[in-house]
């Protein structure tokens, strides 16, 4: 027997996830960015030690796919971009938690529904790296090697770099929404087409 639950999330309730990752990034002051991305990915590592609901790991996905677009050499994004994305994973790597991950269950609820408004703000830079990792796989299998083994030839700079280009194009005419301010479609909850194709990640859906 499962059970679904609904979860609304009003104003109020996202000015409280807003402040909680002000407050991440007060706490984060100092550290670098190997540092944020480490910690994040330790939540990562730690997550997979217990068992989460699938609502809940399906969103640990997307973190793992957050931090591997700052460590993935092939998508090599430049610095304003790779800010952006660390200014999110930085309330991944505060040890103070809403809900103490041990807690059996519910454990990381604060840090799924944190990701959920991360995709969010996020949006267009997770489209775009879907779209590379896609394209990087189907041309690793055209050549007969492995994604990982490609390497950053011309035609994966080229493909990168239009890709990069369409997503500041993107975010610009969509910025100015906010955060939290509703669910874009890069999430790949519920879409029955979405297939994630090869990254550097470290996260793995039981």
């Amino acid at each position: 027997m499962s059970l679904t639950l609904t979860i609304d999330l009003n104003d109020h309730d996202l000015e409280h996830f807003a402040s909680a990752l002000k407050a991440s990034h007060k706490a984060a002051e100092g550290r670098s960015a190997e540092e944020i991305v480490a910690a994040a990915a330790k939540l990562l590592e730690d997550a997979q030690k217990v068992k989460a609901p699938d609502f809940i790991s399906e969103r640990l996905e997307r973190l793992d796919d957050m931090i591997a677009m700052v460590r993935d050499e092939g998508w090599h994004l430049d610095e304003e971009d790779r800010q952006h994305v660390l200014s999110a994973l930085v309330y991944f790597a505060d040890p103070t938690d809403v809900i103490p991950d041990h807690v059996e269950v519910l454990g990381y609820l604060d840090d799924a529904i944190m990701i959920e408004l991360c995709v969010r703000e996020l949006k267009h830079e997770l489209d775009a790296y879907d779209d590379f990792c896609e394209y990087r796989e189907r041309e690793a299998k055209k050549r007969g090697v492995e994604p990982s083994a490609v390497g950053r030839t011309d035609w994966l700079d080229g493909r990168r770099d239009e890709l990069v280009e369409r997503m500041h194009a993107r975010r610009k005419r969509d910025s100015g929404g906010g955060f939290g301010a509703g669910y874009g479609s890069s999430s790949g909850y519920g879409k029955p087409a979405y297939s994630r194709a090869w990254r550097p990640g470290m996260f793995r859906v039981r």
